[in-house]
């Protein structure tokens, strides 16, 4: 039996039955219309939110859409939180859509595309720079509509966050401007004409050191102080990043954010004089949604193989990548997983439960230990609130997409 990450504390049971929100798992199974599908516990979102106002007074909060973009749970969070960052043009299109207005939406990611640059100039979004050749393009488009667009720069940081699961600064990397290249970028903007917006410092992800994220964060301050002291221009508005993981396996600790917070509180205190009216900005996704999530699927075969058992369900990879293993994991571990309804005292048994698709990476749970299950159970699969469904290659081998819920207690919202 190998062992699996710990199921959140906030989704609970009732007689056996996994409690999601305000019902159990089988009555939003009902009201979707079947398996595979994703709920998503804003009720848990909320509360993510709560912790990080109170960690982290006077830090504004962001957030980032590609964690999950769908549209309920989009303008849920945006009524709650002050900004919203996206990555192409359709998240902006998203964001928009549920309401929010332009000037709270920031665009990153390398590669935008004229239509894209066009469409964010022309509603008025900020556009997070990722090259001098980018802020060309947005320059000339700019004054070839008669619009000043709203620049910052994305600056890869000359360090990086120790620990992160994905490392987005330091080193080459295809992700913003180098360091040392930023001031005069900046000085360009202004000097064209454009309306700048600040700095966004974004130097890893999937962080649950507390220290490596305060060291990181004190970094990005002395980082943007140079900059813009170079640049001889005060930066509006400075997005710290983010980087805060969730504990997704068994030899994962959680991330203590009091504590990151309580520093960062110490640090911009005694921030250099030059950045003493710039607004401070952290842009969260999986720490926000992740945990808030849940993925059922039910049992359609069992069967052993050479003394092994297999649970063979109705979903998979590809509604699950990141789960199966093969999203940014150099070796598989397994994600919190159990059945959406047992007797508390029922024996476990070691089972592998794999997907629907032919192939032999789609494994959700690899030799887990798990009540017995027959064919109709569910499996409920947790911290399935980030980078599932949208990050997951869903027309590979043409099954039917996942039915998605956001839900606030016992409404769907």
């Amino acid at each position: 039996m190998k062992p699996m990450g710990q199921i959140p504390a906030d989704h609970g049971r009732v007689d056996g039955a996994l409690m999601i929100g305000g019902r159990s798992a089988a009555d939003w199974i009902d009201r979707a219309g079947g398996t595979p599908l994703f709920v998503y516990d804003f009720g848990v979102v909320r509360d993510r939110i709560a912790r990080f106002r109170a960690a982290f007074p006077g830090v504004s909060l962001h957030y980032a859409v590609k964690a999950n973009p769908h549209p309920p749970l989009i303008a849920a969070i945006a009524a709650l939180v002050d900004g919203i960052d996206v990555a192409s043009a359709g998240e902006a299109r998203l964001a928009l859509a549920a309401g929010v207005t332009a000037g709270r939406i920031s665009f990153a990611g390398p590669g935008k595309r004229d239509d894209e640059l066009t469409m964010a100039i022309d509603a008025g979004i900020t556009i997070n720079l990722e090259s001098a050749r980018e802020a060309e393009r947005a320059i000339g488009i700019g004054r070839a509509m008669g619009r000043t667009p709203r620049l910052a720069v994305r600056v890869n940081p000359d360090f990086e966050l120790k620990g992160s699961g994905m490392k987005m600064g330091g080193g080459a990397k295809p992700f913003g401007v180098d360091a040392d290249q930023v001031p005069a970028l900046v000085r360009r903007i202004a000097e064209a004409g454009g309306d700048y917006r600040g700095l966004h410092i974004f130097a890893g992800s999937q962080a649950l050191d507390a220290e490596a994220l305060i060291e990181a964060q004190r970094s990005t301050l002395l980082l943007a102080a140079r900059i813009s002291e170079e640049a001889g221009l005060r930066p509006p508005h400075v997005n710290l990043g983010g980087g805060f993981g969730i504990a997704h396996f068994a030899a994962d600790k959680t991330l203590d954010e009091q504590k990151v917070g309580r520093a960062l509180t110490e640090t911009l205190s005694a921030r250099p004089p030059l950045l003493a009216d710039t607004a401070f900005t952290i842009e969260l996704g999986r720490w926000l949604v992740g945990e808030a999530g849940v993925y059922l699927t039910r049992v359609v075969d069992r069967k052993t193989s050479h003394g092994e058992t297999f649970l063979i369900v109705d979903g998979g990879l590809h509604h699950q990548l990141a789960a199966s293993g093969n999203f940014g994991t150099v070796v598989r571990r397994n994600y919190p997983i159990s059945l959406a309804n047992f007797h508390p005292d029922a024996p476990l048994e070691t089972v592998s439960v794999v997907g629907c698709l032919c192939t032999p990476m789609d494994r959700l749970g690899d030799q887990v230990g798990l009540p017995r299950a027959d064919v109709g159970d569910v499996v409920a699969l947790f911290l399935a609130g980030a980078y599932g469904a949208s990050a997951s290659p869903q027309s590979f081998l043409g099954h039917p997409p996942p039915f998605e819920l956001t839900v606030d207690g016992t409404e769907i919202l």
